[in-house]
């Protein structure tokens, strides 16, 4: 008689333990990828570092749409054309991001970048959509330049420091920009806040930096002796709060004062009835923005300076050209670039060769979508692999190479006899409802100071002191973090001529004015700077 009753807990243990061998497999229907195993799935294998790299290698192993399953989470990564198709044309159904637990734990859902599609999020993108038009972008213009002149003053006075020159330069266009306040320095004290607090934010955004809370919520409940990560998610919250909300702050007093000099956010703070926002929005949609616009637009300045010193062929192309266009007596505009279309080709290369979102942040799923033929399931994960994209052997002749003639051979830089249907849409600022708001103020920054630094001065490697030789420029050694950056490097950069140089210090002065907008407010040892600098 009791054996009987073995025989359906006989049955519901084998039921168990058959469907606890299925979690992390991946199902039939869905596209191929890696082998899995029990339970992991594909967690074992997927990398915390510098995953763009592996990623490239699974999708010339699987192809241009595959699968991994992590925690049973099945994540998509495809060729230009399947990410084109999924982020635009059901850009409905790729909109969202994924639960980020460390992102809601310090930024409470308030971040443009990392926030899911709630209501806060559609607040903030129109926001920033409509306050940073091409028209609207135009505006800034004249500090961007004005700092980019700076950056070729600092070159000249002080090479050594090129990689702290342009970090500054980037970190003061967007606080001119957003909050009418510059940073005359790189030691400005809100220059050194936000570096600070980004290299930590960047250190808790990684893959694997954190345990999976995401995939396992019970572990947000642990007790914070066992849970460090907890402290380090609330230091950052105070240190970002302290400088996003303290600039703010700022803002709304010059306001109040009648001082306004036309930032970003005093129009925001104008229109904010009229948005519906809350003060925590405008003082996230601030912040989100000096992340979005100073990090990536110094990294990218950082890979053309090394790819300048990198391949001396390409910068003489460059010079030759913007000689015959500019000459040695004056600076580029803006408006040379249009007459420019070498230099142009160098934007474009710096964008495909050193993406500075190498694997942009992924997308999650709110509806099913069946694609070729397989099946994406609701809460599945895409990531956009902008690194195997834009390196592809069979899209791009030498991909690994910087070669900014292949933009002049065709004008989508490919090879020949690739379909280029839809290769007038790059991947270089995201796609879709997350493409960057940015993009045209991002855009003006890279033109000018492409231009001012090709017209200014030579780029090459440094020379060792014993054997008197030229010490190999390492293209290969770049940031493991969400921005891919060059970690710091030395060149050896030189004023191309006299004439350059007292250009370059006439300008720097005549810069003066622009910069005066900017500078009420400004800390007392940097108000003695610029009285220094300007002797």
């Amino acid at each position: 008689m009791h054996s009987f009753t073995y025989y359906p807990a006989g049955a519901l243990l084998v039921y168990l333990f058959l469907k606890l061998l299925r979690i992390g497999r991946r199902e039939h229907s869905l596209p191929p990828g890696p082998p899995t195993v029990p339970l992991l799935g594909n967690l074992n294998i997927f990398p915390k570092f510098e995953a763009h790299y592996k990623l490239t290698e699974w999708a010339r192993q699987y192809g241009g749409i595959y699968s991994a399953s992590i925690l049973s989470l099945v994540k998509n990564r495809g060729t230009k054309t399947s990410i084109l198709d999924l982020m635009e044309k059901r850009s409905q159904a790729t909109v969202d991001r994924p639960p980020n637990h460390a992102g809601e734990w310090v930024v409470g859902g308030m971040n443009l970048v990392l926030a899911q599609y709630t209501k806060d999020w559609r607040t903030l993108r129109r926001v920033s959509h409509e306050m940073l038009t091409p028209s609207a972008c135009t505006q800034h213009v004249p500090i961007q330049q004005a700092e980019s002149t700076q950056v070729l003053y600092d070159f000249l006075t002080d090479p050594k420091r090129f990689y702290t020159h342009l970090r500054r330069y980037s970190s003061s266009v967007i606080l001119s920009m957003l909050y009418g306040k510059r940073a005359p320095r790189f030691e400005t004290q809100e220059v050194v806040d936000f570096f600070e607090v980004q290299h930590m934010w960047e250190n808790v955004l990684a893959p694997g930096a954190l345990p999976p809370v995401d995939s396992l919520p019970f572990l947000k409940w642990m007790p914070r002796p066992l849970a460090k990560w907890k402290d380090y998610c609330d230091e950052i919250r105070r240190r970002q709060r302290n400088l996003y909300f303290g600039l703010l702050h700022e803002t709304e007093e010059r306001v109040a004062n009648g001082h306004e000099n036309g930032s970003f956010i005093e129009g925001v703070l104008a229109r904010q009835k009229e948005f519906g926002m809350s003060r925590e929005h405008v003082g996230y949609l601030g912040g989100t923005m000096i992340e979005a616009g100073s990090d990536t637009t110094s990294a990218w300045l950082h890979s053309l300076v090394l790819a300048l010193a990198a391949f001396p062929e390409a910068q003489k192309k460059a010079q030759d050209e913007i000689d015959k266009i500019v000459g040695t007596d004056r600076m580029p505009t803006l408006d040379d670039f249009a007459e420019l279309p070498y230099i142009q080709s160098v934007v474009k290369e710096v964008h495909r060769w050193r993406p500075v979102a190498a694997l942009i942040m992924p997308r999650r799923t709110i509806e099913e979508i069946n694609y070729r033929g397989y099946r994406i399931p609701v809460g599945s994960m895409i990531f956009v692999n902008n690194w195997g994209i834009l390196h592809d052997p069979d899209v791009y002749e030498r991909p690994e190479d910087f070669w900014p003639d292949r933009w002049l051979l065709n004008e989508f830089g490919t090879k020949p006899g690739v379909d280029n249907s839809d290769s007038a849409k790059n991947t270089w600022f995201g796609n879709g409802r997350r493409s960057c708001p940015g993009v045209h103020l991002a855009t003006n920054s890279v033109i000018i100071n492409t231009m001012n630094l090709l017209w200014g001065f030579n780029y090459g490697p440094e020379v060792d002191i014993k054997t008197g030789k030229p010490i190999p420029v390492d293209t290969w050694n770049y940031t493991k973090g969400l921005t891919f950056s060059p970690e710091p490097f030395m060149v050896t950069i030189t004023p191309r001529s006299s004439q350059h140089a007292e250009v370059i210090e006439h300008e720097f002065q005549a810069s003066a004015t622009a910069f005066a907008t900017y500078e009420h407010g400004l800390r007392e040892e940097d108000q003695q700077f610029i009285k220094a600098q300007r002797a």
